[in-house]
C-alpha cells in the first residue's frame, strides 16, 4: 500500500502547523523538516520532525529517502517586508537558494507535487481590487522579489522537468486553531491582529494605525484577512488536486472581502470586550491602500471556499493569545 507521508517544510510555524492539523485530520501522515528558526518544537503535533535547514541538500536527501513523501508543502521562508529591506542577502539566501535546493532534492527523489507558500506580494501595487491572478506581477520590496523569483522557477522546472506545483498567493493569514493547540507566535511580532490583541491585553503600550488620510471608506488600509485554518484547506485540496494528476497553477488564497485598520480595531475591541490605546501615525512607505483577492480561481479549481469571516478570526485568535504570552 502507498504511504500517505506529505513532507511539510517549515511545518512548525504558523501556516505550515495549522496545515499539518488539516493534512492528519483528511488521513495524510505529516513529516514536518524545520530548523525552527521561526517555527517551535511544540507545534509538531500531528507528525514526526526531522530538524534540518532547507539549504543543507545532504539532510533533504536523507529525510526523502527515509519517508518517500509522496507530495511537498513548503513554507519555510522568511517573511517580514521590513526585515527585507534591512537584510536582503538573508532572503535571498533562504528564500530563494533555500528553495531551489529543497527543488533539486524534489526532483532526485522522484517527487513531481510540490505546494508553494507564495503572497500577494508579488502582484506589487495594485492597478484593480480585487487582484485576481493575470494582475501583473511587479513586487516592491525583497521579500516579494524573493517569492515571485521562486514562482518563476517553478514555472521552468513544470516546464522542462515535470515537477507540477501548486503557487498559492496569501493575502493576510490571521486567526488560530479553534481548540487554542496553536496559533499566532512570532519573534519580533509584526501582524496587525496579534498586535492590537497584545494592546487590548495590556502586553504592549498601545496600537499604532499607520496613516489615516488614504481613498478608503475611513481613511485607513483595507486588508483580506483570511483564518489560517481555510488556508490550511486550500492547502490539503492543493495536495489532492496534484497526486490526482492535476496541472500546475496559481491560485490567490483571500476572502475577497476587505477590512479596514480601523474596523479591525473595533472587532478586537468587540472580542476584547474594552477599548484599548490606539495611535495614528503617518503612512509607511510601501504600504498599499486596499489589498484584496478575488478568488473564483481556487474556487473553481479547488472547490475551496473560505469558511471563517472576521469575527471567527478575532475570537479564535483571542482565545489563542490572552491563553499565552509568548515574548509579549
Amino acid at each position: 500500500m502507498q504511504n500517505n507521508n506529505i513532507l511539510v517544510v517549515g511545518g512548525a510555524g504558523y501556516i505550515g502547523s495549522h496545515t499539518c492539523l488539516q493534512l492528519a485530520a483528511k488521513g495524510y501522515q505529516p513529516v514536518v523538516y524545520d530548523n525552527l528558526s521561526n517555527g517551535h518544537e511544540e507545534f509538531v503535533k500531528w507528525g514526526s520532525l526531522e530538524k534540518g535547514d532547507i539549504r543543507d541538500r545532504q539532510r533533504l536527501d536523507e529525510v526523502l529517502a527515509r519517508y518517500k513523501p509522496r507530495a511537498i508543502l513548503h513554507f519555510a521562508a522568511m517573511i517580514e517586508v521590513g526585515e527585507s529591506v534591512k537584510d536582503p542577502a538573508a532572503f535571498y539566501d533562504n528564500n530563494v537558494i533555500g528553495t531551489l535546493t529543497l527543488l533539486s532534492a524534489a526532483l532526485a527523489a522522484g517527487i513531481d507535487a510540490f505546494v508553494f507558500s507564495s503572497t500577494c506580494a508579488t502582484y506589487g501595487l495594485p492597478d484593480s481590487v480585487p487582484m485576481d491572478e493575470t494582475h501583473k506581477q511587479a513586487p516592491i520590496n525583497p521579500y516579494g522579489r524573493t517569492k515571485w523569483i521562486c514562482e518563476q522557477a517553478l514555472k521552468d522546472y513544470d516546464l522542462y522537468k515535470g515537477l507540477r506545483s501548486v503557487v498559492l498567493r496569501y493575502f493576510n493569514a490571521a486567526g488560530a486553531d479553534f481548540e487554542g493547540r496553536i496559533g499566532e507566535w512570532h519573534e519580533p511580532e509584526t501582524h496587525a491582529i496579534p498586535l492590537a490583541i497584545e494592546a487590548a491585553l495590556g502586553r504592549r503600550d498601545g496600537f499604532k494605525v499607520f496613516g489615516t488620510d488614504y481613498d478608503t471608506r475611513d481613511g485607513t488600509c483595507v486588508r483580506d484577512y483570511i483564518h489560517v485554518l481555510d488556508l490550511a484547506d486550500a492547502h490539503v485540496r492543493a495536495v489532492d488536486y496534484l497526486l490526482e494528476g492535476g496541472a500546475s497553477v496559481a491560485l490567490n488564497l483571500g476572502t475577497g472581502t476587505g477590512t479596514t485598520v480601523k474596523e479591525l480595531v473595533s472587532a478586537i475591541e468587540k472580542v476584547a470586550k474594552r477599548p484599548f490605546n490606539v495611535g495614528y501615525a503617518g503612512r509607511r512607505e510601501g504600504d498599499s491602500t486596499t489589498l484584496v483577492a478575488n478568488n473564483d480561481k481556487a474556487r473553481e479549481v479547488l472547490g475551496w471556499e473560505p469558511q471563517y469571516d472576521l469575527a471567527a478570526i478575532t475570537e479564535s485568535a483571542w482565545n489563542w493569545h490572552s491563553r499565552q504570552n509568548h515574548g509579549g
